[in-house]
């Protein structure tokens, strides 16, 4: 497994990031549905097995069901490196919101730390940048968990370029955790080139949009998706008229995928890792097999020659979505 330093850190990051959010299982609003536990821990100790050295999660996975699993299946192994976050919260009827003054993520820290069976998170990132007016009031008490040595460092996740700049004038930022894979390239341009300027690492989520670049999903198995799966109401990829551009798109890429002999998912995770900035990518799984499959995608670069071909299959497709759009 490749490594890779993240910003100006001591820590190496190994390319691929195992993602915790569906061992939260089902319900609240952004549940996967039913998932087993000891399969959720045998998922974790297959991909450190792997070379994996890194563990992303969130407190609002599973409504900290996610950070417990994630301290059981470590068991105070330390040199396994835990990315965790805050600023979703929920209330007793399972509604999230965000918050992001001091005293919510004090709460928030210390109720991590006990369920990770830790004394310090590597990597603790904010979640959302909701409220916007907190941002600074947030980040600002980054540094001092740091100087507490609650958290070692401090990150953002989902901030643009804007919310960037006004935690970087405050002290600087070690990475963004962004949204990116190849049919969400929002970041490409701007911020890309502003994390590179400024040695903010970048760790990329939802590298498989979701599991449907994985190659899986037909409609039926859309449809049959647990009513407890978020998925089958609030990701509008998984809904027309996106749907039916994206099963094509993966249909057009069976021949790129049979030449090079790689899966679908090991092709849509090296995509992600092709641009210089991006330090990894977190890939969530449900059971080892998952994690299995989708690692070789870190050991195995794309050629230019393959990076051509897909880019021209997505062009098609956004040219597509451009005119039904204007239609």
């Amino acid at each position: 497994m490749q490594k890779k330093r993240l910003g100006n850190t001591e820590l190496y990051l190994s390319n691929i990031g195992l993602g915790t959010w569906a061992l939260g299982g089902g319900g609240y609003a952004y549940g996967w549905g039913p998932q087993d536990d000891k399969e959720s821990i045998a998922t974790i100790w297959r991909a450190l097995d792997l070379g994996i050295n890194w563990i992303d999660t969130a407190p609002v996975y599973g409504l900290g069901h996610a950070e417990g699993v994630v301290g059981k299946a470590l068991k105070g192994q330390k040199e396994v490196i835990i990315a965790s976050k805050c600023g979703l919260v929920w209330n007793e009827k399972r509604k999230l919101s965000g918050c992001l003054k001091r005293a919510s993520i004090r709460q928030e820290i210390e109720t991590s730390l006990r369920r990770l069976k830790r004394e310090t998170i590597d990597l603790y990132q904010i979640h959302w940048p909701d409220p916007d007016e907190d941002i600074e009031e947030a980040w600002s008490f980054m540094l001092d968990l740091i100087k507490e040595g609650k958290i070692r460092y401090a990150g953002v996740s989902n901030f643009d370029l804007r919310q960037l700049k006004r935690g970087q004038s405050i002290h600087p930022i070690t990475s963004l955790q962004p949204l990116y894979n190849m049919l969400m390239r929002d970041i490409e341009g701007e911020i890309l080139d502003y994390c590179a300027d400024n040695h903010i690492g970048v760790i990329v989520y939802s590298p498989l949009q979701s599991g449907l670049l994985t190659g899986k999903f037909t409609r039926d198995k859309i449809d049959n998706l647990s009513n407890d799966d978020w998925r089958k109401k609030k990701n509008y990829q998984f809904q027309e008229p996106e749907l039916n551009l994206n099963i094509k798109l993966l249909d057009n890429l069976k021949p790129l995928i049979i030449k090079s002999g790689r899966t679908m998912a090991q092709i849509a995770i090296a995509w992600t890792l092709r641009r210089s900035e991006v330090t990894a990518a977190i890939v969530g799984a449900r059971h080892p097999a998952q994690i299995k499959e989708t690692v070789i995608a870190g050991e195995k670069m794309l050629s230019p020659e393959e990076i051509d071909s897909i880019e021209v299959l997505l062009k098609e497709r956004n040219q597509t979505i451009k005119k039904e759009t204007i239609q």
